[in-house]
């Protein structure tokens, strides 16, 4: 009798212990999936478990503290960059204005009659004026974009007819460099989700880093792709998956490529995989009157017609990818 008891006993308390642990583990999983929920809506939430076991709920309270600790530094980080962007903005502007008076001083000098070497004095000075501007105008541009979050209006835009036009607005420059344009578009019309003003700040950046860059000849190509294409590519160097799913979000099953790209000297040393990032120049040593800013403000104003840009490096050849949405 008293071992069918124990028995009895320790089968209850079997029972006990397995139902506490699937309650264990039923808290478990309900807290991961508050965790990744918590992570998802950006640490603007606390976790809400019921929970049995004390221990189980003093976790919770420690991961509550740290979500809490992470979102006090995220604001921080952010309150951090917001004063760096408006501090830099500020610079520019104050700069702009010394600057202008300065290049005034000079183009006024060129009318006065200067000795040879004070001609040349000045010649050096305006060029150095000149390349001053152009990285305070570079940092300028920068902070704005960064510093706007306001949507940017994105109309219907026949891409095919803006390129023509802009090859053809610039006509001059591109000649002036002895550069010839190899130029393939389709045979009908591809119209994208962008912004015209947008674009042309894009492909004038664009244009000036092959201007100092290119010998001889770039390529500019416009096409239609598959966004299975563009998945099939996710996983390897020229689009991750997440812009690719930036691209997903169109209707559409296709895209608008648009590439751009020369020839280049010394392909080893440009770091495709940083190319993007702020002050990147291939050549460190090199002073081209610009802060390096060029590429990155590319790629925002890309990012800001909801597309992506992207780099690669084939052979000696350097390409840029502008993906853009399509629009009916």
């Amino acid at each position: 009798m008293i071992r069918i008891i124990i028995i009895a006993v320790l089968i209850l308390v079997d029972i006990t212990l397995a139902a506490w642990l699937v309650l264990i583990k039923k808290n478990i999983r309900e807290l991961r999936k508050e965790i990744k929920k918590t992570r998802e809506e950006d640490y603007n939430r606390q976790m809400r478990v019921t929970l049995l076991d004390r221990d189980v709920e003093n976790l919770t309270t420690e991961l509550n503290k740290s979500i809490d600790y992470q979102k006090s530094l995220k604001l921080e980080t952010e309150k951090s960059r917001r004063q760096l962007e408006q501090s830099i903005s500020d610079i520019a502007h104050d700069l702009r204005t010394p600057l202008t008076v300065v290049k005034g001083n000079l183009q006024m000098l060129e009318k006065e009659d200067l000795t040879p070497k004070g001609r040349e004095y000045l010649d050096i000075s305006r060029r150095k004026a000149d390349t001053l501007k152009g990285m305070v105008d570079e940092f300028f541009e920068l902070s704005v974009l960064e510093s706007d979050s306001k949507p940017v209006e994105l109309c219907k835009l026949n891409v095919v007819s803006f390129l023509s036009e802009f090859i053809v607005e610039n006509e001059t420059l591109i000649r002036n460099h002895n550069l010839t344009p190899e130029i393939t578009f389709p045979d009908k019309s591809i119209f994208v989700q962008g912004n015209k003003e947008l674009l042309s700040r894009v492909f004038s950046n664009l244009i000036g880093n092959i201007t100092k860059y290119a010998k001889g000849s770039f390529e500019l190509v416009v096409s239609e792709e598959c966004l299975e294409e563009t998945a099939k590519m996710a996983g390897g160097r020229k689009i991750s998956k997440e812009s690719h799913e930036k691209l997903s979000e169109n209707e559409s099953s296709k895209c608008c490529r648009i590439r751009i790209g020369n020839s280049v000297e010394n392909s080893e040393s440009i770091d495709i995989n940083h190319i993007f990032d702020r002050t990147y120049r291939a050549d460190k040593a090199r002073s081209d009157g610009s802060a390096g800013l060029g590429l990155c403000i590319v790629k925002l104003l890309v990012e800001k017609q909801k597309g992506i840009i992207t780099a690669v490096l084939e052979e000696d050849k350097l390409y840029f990818d502008i993906y853009l949405n399509l629009k009916k």
